[in-house]
């Protein structure tokens, strides 16, 4: 499996290109010399700020022994709802693999949704992973994507 940027893509490849908001899913109608990359599903998610989501104070927490108190770390729903979608995407991409809808995959993803999604591949992902590229490209134009993936 390749970790670089530059990854030969054969027909049919899926490309999976991720933050923790937004997934797009493309195949390449090309080939492997010259990549055609289509948008096959769009997935996004509306995800506020944690200070937008939660809206209570830390709690407190009262030491057994002693008059101490101290504060509890506040959930990050942020991360949470991001760790949420990256769960659906890795499912949603064993479900295409699994059904045949295509026999390789590369993962484009930023290094923190790419932490979040390795322990999730099940094995019709870890089988047709041909290649992983830790960069944020979600937000370019697919032309772009496909300009700094191809060969």
């Amino acid at each position: 499996m390749t970790h670089h940027d530059k990854i030969r893509l054969p027909a049919g490849v899926l490309v999976a290109v991720c933050d923790g908001r937004k997934a797009l899913i493309l195949r390449n109608e090309g080939d492997g010399a010259f990549p055609n990359l289509r948008t096959y599903e769009v997935h996004e998610q509306d995800n506020p700020p944690t200070a937008a989501q939660g809206t209570d104070a830390p709690g407190r927490v009262h030491q057994s022994a002693g008059s101490a108190r101290s504060a509890v770390e506040v959930t990050d729903f942020h991360d949470e709802a991001e760790a949420a979608f990256l769960r659906r995407i890795a499912a949603r991409l064993e479900a295409l693999l699994a059904a045949g809808e295509a026999k390789a995959l590369v993962v484009v993803a930023s290094p923190r949704a790419l932490g979040v999604l390795r322990p999730l591949y099940g094995r019709a992902v870890q089988e047709a992973l041909i290649g992983e590229v830790c960069r944020d490209m979600v937000k370019l134009p697919v032309y772009e994507i496909e300009k700094h993936l191809a060969a």
